[in-house]
Formats: C-alpha cells, sequence, structure tokens
C-alpha cells in the first residue's frame, strides 16, 4: 500500500522533535553493605505537575547486582496515596498520573512536595559495586498526555499511510459484548477492541468513551503488548447540544453545555484549546430526540469553528445512507473557508460483532487513512490536523486516494494551500487503489466538475494526471471514488488554493 503512495509523492517531514531533557538527574552508589536492604531516594516535586515519568539505569549487572524499584508519594506509606507501587526488577521506565500509571503503579493526584524513588537491593555480592541514575521528567497539563518522547519511541520510524479508526466504544461508557459462556450481555474489555483492530488490519485506533478518560489506564497496561497497534486515547465529549471526539489529551473536561458553569459549546471549546488535543465534530446529521438523544450537532448558540479542527464526515455506515451523511455539513464549512479535516469512525459498540448491523458497524469501516511522518500519536495528530487524509468508506485494508498539486514551483497534498496566481496552471497528480470500474469523481466548492480524463478505472491502481488553470481565487478541490453501482468508496481531503 505504501510502495504505491511512495511514487506519487516524495513525503519527507521531519520525524522527530528535539529531546527533552530530564527535570531532575538523581545519581547514587552501591556496594555490599546495601545488599538486601532498601535505600529511599528522594526528590522534589514542585507545584503544577500532572505526569511523573522515571528512567533507571544501574550498573554491575553483569556481577548479578540486582536493584527493584518503587514509588512513594508525599505521605510515603503512612497516608493516603502516599504508596503509589513497587514494579521490582521488571520495569526500568514508568509513568503516574491522575488518569494513568504504568502497570505494578496506581494513578492518582500528584502532589508537590518531597517524593521518594524506593530501590530494593536483593542482592550484591560483598566485594561489588555499582552506580545507578534516575532520569525524572514532570509533564504539565494537556501538552504532555503520555510523556517524552525519547521514552516512548514510535511503534515505526518510517512516513507511510497509517490505517485507524477514530471512534470506539467499550467498557468504560457503552461497549458491551456477549460473555464467555454467551449468557449475558456484559462491558466489552478494551483487550478484544484492541484485538479485533489487529484482525481488520488497522495500524492505529482511538478509544473514545463517553466524557471519560479512564480507559488511559487500560491503554497505559495493553500498549506494550499492542506493539504494531497505536492506541490513542481520546473521549467523546458528550452533551445534549452534539457529540465530539477530544484526542491525545487526558485532564477532565467539563462537558455539561448549557449548565451555569458551561453555558454552551464554545465555554467547552476553550476548555480543550488549553489542553493542545485535537477536536472532531461527531456525526452531526444525527436526530437529536428520543431515537439518539443528544446526537445531532445542535448548538444553541453559534460555534467559533476556528476552534474545531475536524469533522466526522462518514459514521459507521451512513455513506450508504444519505439523509445522515456528514459530508454535506462538513463542505458547507469548506465553504464558508474552514479548513476542517473530513475524518471517518465506526462508532463501534461491540468488538466481536462480526458483521455490520443498522446502527453500528464493526471495527474499522470506515477507516481513516493518515499520511504521516511515522507511527506515533503526535505525528498521527498532527497529520489529521493538516488534512493528509482520506477516508476508506467500506474499511477495505488497500485501496488508496492520494491527491497532489505543484504549480510555480511548490507542491501540495491533501489538506495542504497551494498559491496559484490567475493565469497559472495547476497541475493535479491523482493515484488510486480501487476496484476496477470504479469511478473518480472531482468535486471543487461544493460543486462536481467534469474531469478532463476517463474517470473510469481500468486497473486496480491507477495514477491520473490533470491540469486546472487558476483565476487567482481561492478554491478547493478534492476527489473521491464510486463504485460501479454508485456508491461512494473513497473520500479524498481538498487542495486549497489562494487561500490564507
Amino acid at each position: 500500500m505504501r510502495s504505491l503512495f511512495a511514487l506519487v509523492f516524495l513525503f519527507a517531514v521531519a520525524a522527530a522533535s528535539a529531546q527533552q531533557a530530564p527535570d531532575r538527574i538523581l545519581r547514587g552508589e552501591l556496594d555490599g553493605r546495601d545488599n538486601r536492604s532498601y535505600r529511599s531516594v528522594p526528590f522534589q516535586v514542585p507545584a503544577g505537575v500532572s505526569r511523573i515519568t522515571i528512567d533507571f539505569a544501574y550498573t554491575g549487572k553483569e556481577q548479578h547486582t540486582t536493584v527493584d524499584l518503587g514509588l512513594l508519594g508525599p505521605e510515603g506509606f503512612r497516608g493516603q496515596g502516599g504508596f503509589r507501587g513497587w514494579s521490582g526488577g521488571n520495569k526500568h521506565v514508568f509513568t503516574v498520573s491522575a488518569t494513568d500509571a504504568t502497570p505494578s503503579y496506581l494513578p492518582g493526584p500528584i502532589e508537590p512536595g518531597r517524593w521518594t524513588l524506593l530501590l530494593g537491593i536483593p542482592n550484591i555480592r560483598q566485594d561489588a559495586h555499582a552506580g545507578y541514575t534516575a532520569r525524572i521528567w514532570f509533564g504539565h497539563g494537556g501538552a504532555d498526555a503520555w510523556g517524552p518522547r525519547e521514552l516512548n519511541p514510535p511503534l515505526r520510524a518510517e512516513a507511510g499511510w497509517y490505517r485507524g479508526d477514530l471512534h470506539m466504544h467499550g467498557a468504560h461508557s457503552d461497549g458491551s459484548c456477549s460473555s464467555q459462556s454467551g449468557a449475558q450481555r456484559v462491558p466489552c474489555p478494551l483487550f478484544l477492541t484492541a484485538s479485533r483492530a489487529v484482525a481488520s488490519g488497522l495500524d492505529f485506533i482511538a478509544l473514545s468513551d463517553h466524557n471519560t478518560i479512564s480507559q488511559s489506564n487500560d491503554i497505559r497496561g495493553l500498549q506494550p503488548y499492542f506493539d504494531r497497534l497505536l492506541l490513542i486515547p481520546a473521549r467523546e465529549l458528550t452533551t445534549f447540544q452534539g457529540h465530539a471526539n477530544l484526542f491525545g489529551a487526558l485532564p477532565p473536561v467539563d462537558f455539561r453545555v448549557g449548565s451555569r458553569e458551561v453555558p454552551d459549546w464554545n465555554a467547552l471549546l476553550r476548555q480543550v484549546a488549553a489542553l493542545h488535543g485535537l477536536l472532531s465534530i461527531n456525526h452531526p446529521i444525527r436526530p437529536n430526540d428520543e431515537s439518539c438523544m443528544g446526537c445531532g450537532w445542535t448548538p444553541a448558540q453559534p460555534v467559533d469553528m476556528h476552534q474545531v479542527q475536524a469533522i466526522e464526515a462518514v459514521n459507521g455506515l451512513d455513506a450508504l445512507a444519505p439523509q445522515w451523511s456528514g459530508i454535506p455539513f462538513w463542505q458547507h464549512w469548506l465553504d464558508q473557508g474552514f479548513r476542517l479535516t473530513a475524518v471517518g469512525g465506526s462508532d463501534n459498540h461491540d468488538a466481536t460483532q462480526p458483521l455490520a448491523l443498522p446502527g453500528s458497524s464493526v471495527i474499522g469501516t470506515p477507516t481513516t487513512v493518515v499520511h504521516a511522518a511515522e507511527l506515533s500519536m503526535p505525528a498521527i495528530l498532527d497529520a489529521i490536523r493538516a488534512g493528509h487524509v482520506f477516508v476508506d468508506v467500506q474499511g477495505s485494508r488497500d485501496r488508496l486516494l492520494a491527491l497532489g498539486a505543484e504549480a510555480g514551483g511548490h507542491r501540495a497534498e491533501m489538506g495542504d494551500a497551494l498559491a496559484a496566481p490567475a493565469g497559472d496552471t495547476v497541475h493535479f497528480t491523482l493515484g488510486v487503489n480501487a476496484p476496477v470500474g470504479s469511478r473518480v469523481a472531482l468535486v471543487s466548492d461544493h460543486d462536481a466538475l467534469k474531469p478532463a480524463f476517463d474517470p473510469a478505472l481500468h486497473a486496480a491502481a491507477q495514477t491520473i494526471g490533470f491540469d486546472w488553470r487558476s483565476d487567482g481565487q481561492r478554491h478547493w478541490l478534492r476527489a473521491e471514488v464510486r463504485g460501479a453501482g454508485g456508491e461512494l468508496l473513497l473520500l479524498g481531503n481538498p487542495i486549497y488554493l489562494n487561500s490564507p
């Protein structure tokens, strides 16, 4: 899949931000006198810290020196919540925060004061010496959801097209499935959701339970096992005036739109903006009544759409039911000059569901396909913000759609802006992998364009070139692919011409 698009585009993105220096470095020495003893290594945590991440290393392993690890809060063993965990010798990196913690450790508030790294030394020979180093990072607010980058390397370090599902529910909200015996419906464990995503050939999923971030602790425990599937913490902000997914931010958000505390959606969006996450309006064209309470986008007051980054243009199977499709809603905001990324999500509520059912769909249907610098949470979310995305409506494993453009020596891909003064020619290149007999369609400024090429696909993988003469005005242009029966297969994001 990615090899085809490598031929269409040269996608060179710097994958790494600079490494973050630790906030504290603790060093010490051990010798034979420390055998079968405990050592307390204190460090000070300032106010305003929301996450503590520790990387511990020691020498002398070749002489069978062994050091175990634990962590105590300011009140130590005596106070409630003072004991934060014990991992023995099976982890050298761990993190704790109010929302999540590495297995062996307990989530909880990060109180300022004197914390203690607790060392247990079950073995060090009488004549041996060892040194230890603990590097400590402090996270603050929502900007650092998962800890320092160097301790969270990407699952894959190369640029490419990565396939994912951005909307699903499990045991932490209303996701349910049959119990092991099949005798009853029970909250569906997150492990089943991740396993089904792997079986569906996905590279990433976002766990978006309603208004809660409790699933982030499960994610912390599962991610080391799922080393080919990126698990992105998310939540569906569920209000009486519409729903929206918030990705990549863990602090609590007051979702009570219409209350005295949160009078309207703008008040909620101001909270979200401070967390540096990504927000997508979900299934905007849905009823907001007893059949689907709060589901439709029906804000009581005008919303500042500058605070929104994406729209779920395809939810489950709604592309097959035009009356529920979010695509017209998305295009309306494109026409207003907003560069909002179209994404898709299955809205799955049963990870074991074998077939698509009315009102729901299997994991990965649709699939959001993202052109990212690497397979990591920051890279995936940055690529979605940039609009480097197409939606595989039926959730195949290999369908592709990439639109690129070149003018005046500059190149752009889906989501990018390209300047083209009046009279200039913009050369577009479209890479497609779809069933033979499918047809390519072009849409500009909400209207269908008659393509200057044969829109029918005569091979499973094709590259199509065409030119567009600029009038110097602002436009957006996108591509889509429809099956022989007219059904939507692939939905591409636009390239923006002469956009500010």
